[in-house]
């Protein structure tokens, strides 16, 4: 099994769609682990973000993903990750298709409803900077045979 984590971003958040986004991992199979409503500080949303500064776009990403509570999970299922990218589609809600969630439901960069962690050392890197202190959240069990 493998975990992932995603953030509904305060846009998805106050538009109400925090029910739908959730509702289409559980149906591709995603067990949730961990779920916790917070607004992310600017420092928290820095360090996370912290691959992109310097570019052009970083501080209005900071602002979008600090303007309001955010819903933070973390999900299970095998291939974990790469379901959840293709579940969220792609970046810029504009290039994402149809069936996705930034596709059917997202704005304008950099709202753009959802985040997903990208790679395992995403995932790792992530679940330390929003869950410290729950190392139980790394341990990764393996499938069960029936």
């Amino acid at each position: 099994m493998e975990r992932t984590f995603i953030i509904v971003k305060p846009d998805g958040v106050a538009r109400g769609l925090v029910g739908a986004v959730l509702e289409r991992f559980e149906r591709r199979g995603f067990r949730l682990l961990k779920l916790e409503v917070r607004t992310i500080d600017r420092g928290l949303a820095a360090e996370h973000y912290s691959h992109l500064k310097g570019r052009p776009f970083f501080e209005g990403l900071l602002d979008a993903i600090t303007e309001g509570p955010s819903v933070l999970a973390v999900l299970e299922r095998e291939d974990a990750i790469k379901v959840a990218r293709n579940i969220v589609g792609a970046t810029n809600p504009s290039d994402a298709l149809p069936g996705t969630v930034r596709g059917d439901l997202g704005g304008c960069l950099p709202r753009n409803v959802v985040h997903a962690s990208d790679s395992r050392e995403s995932y790792e890197r992530e679940v330390g900077l929003f869950f410290p202190g729950e190392a139980w959240l790394l341990e990764v069990q393996e499938a069960k045979q029936e």
